[in-house]
Parts: C-alpha cells; structure tokens; sequence
C-alpha cells in the first residue's frame, strides 16, 4: 500500500483518488500513505522516508508524478457495490449514476420509510411502502420525530448566530506549533505563541490522542486543545469560544461552542476534543509542518 510500482499503488482501495507523489529517486506512493508517512514522523519526531529507499521525503522535496497518475486512471478498480472492473477514472460516475447494487433510500424518507437497498430493488420496494397509505396521525407522529433531529442538527447554528449578536466578539487566526516533553520517552505537544483577543492575552495548547503513550501505533487518531487566559483579571471572565478550519486549510472540522469562567484561578479549560472528521483528517493536521485554525471568543456580558 505504501509503494514499489505503479499497480501496486492502485490496491490502496480505501480511496479512489488517484494522486501519486514520488521521491527523488523515483519510487512512488499514493496520496494517502503519502500523508500517513509524514504524521507518524512527526509522533515518532523522525524524518519523515521513502519506505523503498529510505531518502527523505517532505511536502517540498516530493511531486506530483502526472503520468503515473493518468495511467493509474485507466487502471481497473472494483467497484464497492457490485464487485464489477471498471477503469479508475470512471468508477465515481458508475457508482452514483449507473451500478444496478448501489444504495439507494425509498423516496418516501421524507414521510419517515426508512428502507435503504440496491437500486434493482427500489421500484418494488415503492410499489409496495406502507408509508403513502398511513393515517395523518401515524404520519405526524414520524414528522414530529424528524423533526427532533432536526432541531437538534439547527440548534448549534442558532447558538452561532446568537453568539455573533454579543457585543465582545474577537477573532483571530492562530498557528499550533510542534513541541516534545522533557519526559524520559518523550510526547508530541502543540502550542501557539501568545496572542490578544478582547484585550486579553491567551495561549492555546493541544495534545495527540489525549497524551497517549505511543499514538504513532494507533489507527485511530484524535487531536485535542485547552485555552489558556494568561492575563490577570480582577473580575470572572465568562466566554464562549470555538476552533475552525484556517482560511488557507482544507482541513474538515465540525463546529462544537465550548464554555468556561475564566478567572485568576480557573485560567485554563478542560482539553476537549478537536471536533474533526476522522484519522484520515487528524493525518492531515499531523503532517503539516504547523496547524493553522481560526478561533473565534465570545464574551457574555453580566
């Protein structure tokens, strides 16, 4: 999955994207082990090699192999439903538009039928739901609970929206950098400078996998942070404040407002977790040489 030759790569089957990056000696690997490489060295704070040849590779010293990638392209690849051979470049469009096995909902979701199959089997589901010859009251009894999921996925919006009527809102861009404990095995922490939001002096720190021993031999990658109010105040500072993607990253990260009273003597929260998607996205963070995010304070007014 890692590298050798060009079919080699095409078994990384978790993806169907097909950029291929080389080192410089020619040797290549997939977007994604691409990735994956350079996080675990930075948990393991090891330079980051070609696994055939052992060079160095980096964002920098590694490109984009165009024609690898065209012939990757036209490679066979199973398509996840059916198991049928199609060429890479043309696998997406079957699997949405034209695969008879893909999975399809029963277009009375919206009624509450909660069928999901393969598409051949879709026409006889509909002809025989239940769902259209239900009573008004069974059918507001569905609605109702739908709409429970719904207000629930509409209240972190509208608690947006109310934050951003505050009178004290900051902002500010913000850059985690990488460190190492001074412990006898050491851990991978991430910092930022100081810096001022609603006339007041902060620090964010975040942490691998809660402060695992060896996050470098997990699957599962987690990052998680802490805001620190470095500025003495004379009276309790209650805030809300959130973490999203940086204006330059394209980084998937769910929006989740955390609260705490700052004070002389509570001047740090509890590490809560970085709301991103997956591993897949946490590597990303990790390979970067630094995390630039956003970070947005609200000040609740007494």
């Amino acid at each position: 999955m890692l590298w050798v030759d060009v079919t080699y790569i095409i078994f990384n089957r978790s993806s169907h994207e097909a950029a291929c990056l080389q080192c410089t000696n020619g040797h290549l690997m997939c977007a994604g082990c691409f990735i994956h490489l350079l996080a675990d060295s930075r948990l393991k704070e090891e330079q980051a090699t070609c696994p055939n040849c052992r060079c160095e590779i980096s964002k920098s010293l590694c490109c984009r192999n165009l024609a690898v990638e065209k012939a990757v392209s036209e490679l066979p690849c199973d398509c996840s439903f059916c198991l049928k051979q199609f060429p890479r470049s043309g696998l997406e469009r079957h699997q949405k538009e034209e695969c008879q096995d893909r999975v399809t909902q029963c277009k009375y979701k919206r009624i509450g039928c909660p069928w999901q199959g393969p598409f051949h089997e879709l026409t006889a589901h509909e002809a025989e739901c239940c769902h259209p010859t239900k009573t008004g009251n069974e059918l507001m009894g569905i609605l109702d609970e739908m709409d429970q999921s719904h207000r629930k996925e509409m209240q972190l919006y509208n608690s947006i929206f109310s934050l951003l009527c505050f009178e004290k809102i900051g902002f500010t861009e913000v850059q985690f950098r990488p460190y190492r404990t001074d412990d006898f095995i050491t851990r991978l922490y991430y910092e930022t400078p100081r810096f001022t939001v609603l006339n007041q002096t902060w620090v964010l720190k975040a942490r691998v996998n809660d402060s695992e021993r060896n996050p470098n031999l997990s699957c599962k990658r987690t990052l998680s942070f802490q805001l620190i109010l470095k500025s003495k105040v004379n009276s309790a500072l209650e805030c809300s404040f959130l973490l999203l993607k940086g204006p330059y990253d394209d980084v998937k990260i769910k929006p989740v407002i955390n609260h705490h009273v700052f004070s002389n003597d509570t001047n740090e929260t509890d590490y809560v977790p970085l709301p991103i998607i997956d591993s897949v996205e946490c590597n990303k963070l990790l390979a970067a040489k630094n995390i630039n995010l956003r970070l947005f304070i609200f000040q609740i007014q007494k």
